[in-house]
Order: C-alpha cells, then structure tokens, then sequence
C-alpha cells in the first residue's frame, strides 16, 4: 500500500516557504520603519530649523526696519525671551530691533476662521502708536481668485501698512476714510472679514500684556534669538 509521504512533504515545503515569506516581510517591513524613523529623526530639527528662519524672515517684513528678532513667550505675567526652537505652549510673539538693537515693534502670529479653512497670519504691530505696520498671510486655502486675494492682492495687503488698531479695525467697501478701516476685497468680503478678525482678537489678548513703550525686551547679544 502507497502512503502519501509525497503529498505530506509537499505540504511541509509549502508551510516551510509560507512562513519563511512572512518572516522575510517581517524583516522587511521592520527595517522599512527602522528607516523611515531615522530619516525622520534626522530631516525633522532641519525641517524645523527652515520654518523657524521663514518665520524670522516674516517678522523682518512686517516690521519695517528690522533685522534682528527675539522670541517672547508671556510667563508670569510678563514677557520672557526663550530660544529660538524652545518648544513651548504659552503665547509667543516676536520682538524686533534695528542693527543698532533698538526696538522697532513686534511680530505677532495669529489664526482664525476663514471662508475655508483657517487663515494663519503674521502682523507686525508699533506699541506707542497703537499701529499695524505690516501684514502677512502664511496659511491660507481661500477661494482661488477671490479670497486668495487676501496675500495675493498688494491693494489688500497695502491696507496694514499704517493701520490704526484702536479703535478696533473695520472693513469698508467703498473706500477707507479713517485710520482704522480696511478696504474689503471685490467678491471676498467673508476673506477680508476674517483677516480682521483675527487681527482684531490678537490686539485684544495682547494689549494690556505688552510693557509700556520704552521698557520693552532689550535686543539679544548676537547669536541669540535671532540675532545675526
């Protein structure tokens, strides 16, 4: 009588392959993470050492002037420097200097609502005159062509040059006539809204947070902060 010794060898070699397949996808998939998790260790301080220095050029913009910075985070109920990459969930905004080190206004980040999604954006912002001096959207999925306008459009943007904050902004659609109103965009006045609001919101939390004019932050020592 024929036993089946052929059929039962047969099935072992399939086992044997089966198995020795899953562990080399095993390995597989094990190195692939190893190496995806080091490539992540790696790119990510230089991923964050580019959003750090974008967001230092932004200041630059919007503080005319300017061309050193110091990070702030309000602690305590004053305002503390704290590196430039220092992780941190209390408010922060920037501070700006001129190449003498004098003070020449903050840089203040902020987000809100838009038509889409949210607007992130950074203004810069004069104490002692209660002033906008600048404005810069630096996230934004606004309607293309319309509510893109509001970082695409320099009439827009030109609105936050020398903007007054106090009495709170206003939008207008016929042209500005005082010191605190914007001038919306055609097709985009939900866009132009936000933007102010934003605006608007941060003056408001950081008022009464910011030292008198005159006793603010001295200029970093050079390497610090921002300091070239």
């Amino acid at each position: 009588m024929t036993t089946p010794v052929e059929l039962t060898v047969g099935g072992a070699t399939r086992s044997t392959s089966s198995l020795r397949l899953v562990a080399t996808l095993g390995i597989a998939g094990l190195c692939s993470g190893f190496l995806l998790s080091a490539s992540y260790q790696v790119t990510k301080p230089i991923i964050d050492a580019n959003k750090a220095e974008q967001l230092r050029q932004s200041v630059f913009e919007v503080v005319p002037g300017s061309s050193a910075v110091q990070r702030l985070v309000y602690r305590d109920g004053s305002l503390t420097p704290i590196g430039e990459m220092e992780k941190t969930a209390l408010p922060v905004l920037f501070a700006a200097y001129d190449d003498a080190g004098a003070f020449r206004g903050y840089g203040i980040m902020h987000q809100g609502a838009g038509f889409a999604d949210q607007i992130v954006l950074i203004y810069g912002f004069e104490p002692e005159s209660r002033r906008i001096v600048g404005m810069r959207v630096l996230s934004s999925k606004e309607t293309p062509g319309l509510g893109d306008k509001i970082y695409k459009s320099d009439a827009f943007v030109s609105n936050f040059e020398d903007l007054a904050a106090e009495p709170s902004i206003v939008v207008v659609k016929d042209g500005r006539d005082a010191v605190n109103e914007v001038d919306a965009i055609t097709g985009a006045t939900i866009s132009s809204k936000s933007v102010v609001k934003i605006i608007n919101e941060s003056v408001a939390f950081w008022k009464d947070k910011l030292p008198a004019p005159g006793s603010e932050p001295p200029a970093p020592r050079p390497g610090e902060g921002g300091q070239p």
